[in-house]
């Protein structure tokens, strides 16, 4: 179980130091789809390592790991290839499982290229607030190892501690040496932590980094978090790729990107994925000749790459094709709207009708009049959705991509266009 604190990465150690690989669990994840992710990617055994201690800065060694961690051995086991370090469980927005190999070279190659586009130093202090059981938050942990500095472990993420951090590290009863009251200036976020430290006040400007992720940036947020002084770096990348393998445009030493003709992103280099744990069918798809083909389109802009979106987040309706991506910005960009998801549903007449998902401000969703007038003005007749559905929440990853998977379905419609009253996604 990848539960953060400091037992986490000596429990990796212990884990490594035996020559097998590790698999970061969600401690979180509910026991149907834990024993659904166990049976598909079948590993030796659970792990839960040994709680944490009273000092959170002193972490245990991998001896203590080994003698004190929970154990759960399972009978059906498939191993990995040798020099294998994790199998990552990813399912983007579809909730499919799969199971993304990552190399011990691949995830040096991630760390080294990284800290060196960062212009890192010994005396950075990481902050760590993404969930470890995604390649970005065990990233954060081993960036900080590699350069021997402290991190400092914000789980849960909670904007009103990391406000009091600067304040907890001048106080004249803190140990110097204790990590957890290190002040942060280095720290890795997805676009809602961020929109929610800003929404808190936090001041980001004496940071070196604000290091974003997992999601695209939307632009209102991009320009408060300039505008407050925090010093952005924009990263793009999967576990796929060990993590951002592109900063602000620009791919990482070692990583080459190329464009096919529909505008595909293809990415190589040595911080690639090996290929998906027992899934060979979907390995022989995206990974060809050395090159991982992403699921997103982008274009060059001078030598600096833009992603544009997900190939599969487009709705043919009409004949149009819509970006439902840029058609869910476009609504949560409306002042009655705080967030939105947008998706395709089946249509005997338009092939698909648009549909949107929208979380009101306040209680009174907007018009589907008011909003399908917003979004055309803006994006065109095409991208005017042919229903809103008012939800309590947009499902989400713990990273920030929509979960379509759990959006309500046609049955919430009444068929006026929008449902009655918002209720909370599936």
């Amino acid at each position: 179980m990848a539960r953060p604190g400091p037992a986490l990465l000596p429990t990796v150690d212990a884990v490594w130091a035996r020559g097998a690989a590790v698999l970061p669990i969600d401690p979180e994840l509910a026991p149907p789809a834990r024993d659904r992710l166990l049976a598909t990617l079948r590993p030796r055994a659970v792990v839960e390592p040994p709680a944490a201690g009273t000092r959170p800065f002193a972490p245990p060694t991998p001896a203590d790991v080994a003698s004190s961690a929970t154990i759960e051995w399972r009978a059906e086991a498939e191993p990995v290839p040798r020099g294998t370090a994790l199998v990552v469980a990813t399912s983007g927005s579809s909730g499919a499982p799969k199971g993304v190999r990552l190399s011990h070279r691949a995830l040096r190659a991630s760390v080294t290229a990284g800290l060196a586009r960062l212009d890192s130093r010994p005396d950075d202090v990481w902050l760590a607030c993404l969930p470890p059981h995604h390649v970005a938050g065990l990233l954060v942990l081993l960036r900080a190892r590699a350069l021997g500095a402290p991190v400092r472990i914000v789980a849960p993420f909670d904007p009103g501690e990391i406000a009091r951090a600067p304040e907890l590290a001048r106080a004249p009863d803190v140990d110097p040496g204790e990590v957890a009251r290190a002040p942060a200036n280095r720290v890795a976020l997805v676009p809602t932590m961020l929109s929610r430290l800003l929404d808190a006040g936090v001041d980001l400007s004496g940071y070196r980094t604000v290091l974003l992720g997992g999601a695209a940036l939307p632009g209102e947020v991009r320009e408060r978090a300039v505008a407050a002084g925090a010093p952005l770096v924009e990263s793009y990348g999967m576990s796929e790729t060990a993590g951002g393998c592109v900063y602000d445009g620009r791919p990482l030493d070692g990583v080459r990107v190329a464009l096919d003709d529909t505008g595909r992103i293809h990415v190589t280099g040595p911080v690639l994925s090996d290929g998906y744990h027992l899934d060979p069918a979907r390995t022989a798809e995206a990974f060809a000749d050395g090159w991982f083909a992403t699921g997103d389109r982008g274009r060059w802009d001078g030598d600096r790459l833009v992603v544009e979106g997900r190939l599969d987040a487009a709705v043919t309706t009409g004949g149009e094709t819509v970006d439902v991506e840029a058609v869910a910005a476009c609504l949560a960009a409306h002042p009655g709207i705080a967030d939105a998801a947008a998706g395709g549903l089946p249509d005997p007449e338009w092939g698909e009708r648009l549909v949107a998902w929208c979380v009101p401000t306040h209680r009174d969703l907007p018009t589907l009049e008011e909003l399908r007038r917003h979004a055309a003005e803006r994006l065109g007749r095409a991208a005017a959705p042919r229903d809103v559905v008012a939800v309590d929440a947009i499902p989400r990853t713990p990273l920030g991509k929509v979960r379509r998977d759990a959006l309500p379905g046609p049955s919430g419609l009444d068929g006026t266009g929008r449902c009655a009253e918002p209720r909370a996604p599936r």
